[in-house]
């Protein structure tokens, strides 16, 4: 959960001489005033959790001093943005087909507004081109290779303690893109999954919201 360790200190010292239902007043509008400079500056998300001495949804105003008053940021604005900024700069440019094709998903489902994402949804990031695979694995010998794991080592670094990231190989069902599942025609190696007729598996960045 995230919250302002300030408040309380900060209150205490400009409200020392007022009334319990001033301070309550200054309190409430002092947390909202902070809740919209970390906002505009781009620290946190506009989508968040408020809790207030406690109570899940409760308005600023309904606070009883000491308080306190904690704002729950999910931040998935950002930090998809920053993931899919990450992908694009290590993907292959030579058309730009490759780095127009990754898809947002969030408990499955394809993300059209970031910010409509829920704190306990987890994200998935992945391109639907069916030479994804051979692009992360570097079979093409050309730019990209590991493009999602070198991706995921630079979001776990900025975005340690907050959100876990993981980078997995995913089936994808039908209906999230056109041009998946993608089948294999022709088989690529002696593994099962990859004999002709099978759906191949998609590189993938997975994030959750840290507990």
């Amino acid at each position: 959960m995230a919250g302002f360790g300030t408040f309380e200190r900060d209150i205490k010292l400009a409200t020392a001489d007022l009334e319990r239902g001033a301070i309550n007043q200054a309190l409430a509008a002092f947390a909202r005033s902070e809740l919209q400079k970390v906002i505009a500056t781009g620290q946190a998300s506009a989508t968040y959790e408020r809790y207030v001495n406690g109570r899940r949804g409760a308005s600023e105003e309904t606070v009883q001093a000491p308080g306190p008053i904690l704002y729950e940021f999910a931040n998935w604005p950002l930090v998809i943005r920053t993931a899919i900024g990450e992908l694009v700069k290590r993907a292959p440019r030579r058309t730009g087909r490759y780095a127009s094709g990754f898809v947002v998903l969030a408990n499955w489902a394809v993300v059209r507004s970031y910010s409509e994402i829920r704190p306990e949804d987890e994200v998935v990031i992945f391109n639907v081109r069916p030479y994804t695979r051979r692009i992360e694995a570097g079979a093409n010998r050309s730019a990209g290779k590991r493009h999602f794991d070198q991706a995921r080592r630079v979001l776990a670094n900025r975005f340690r303690g907050a959100f876990a990231f993981e980078t997995r190989y995913l089936q994808m069902r039908p209906g999230i893109h056109p041009e998946v599942p993608y089948v294999l025609r022709h088989a690529q190696g002696r593994r099962k999954d990859r004999q002709a007729g099978s759906q191949i598996t998609y590189p993938s960045i997975v994030m959750k919201l840290v507990d």
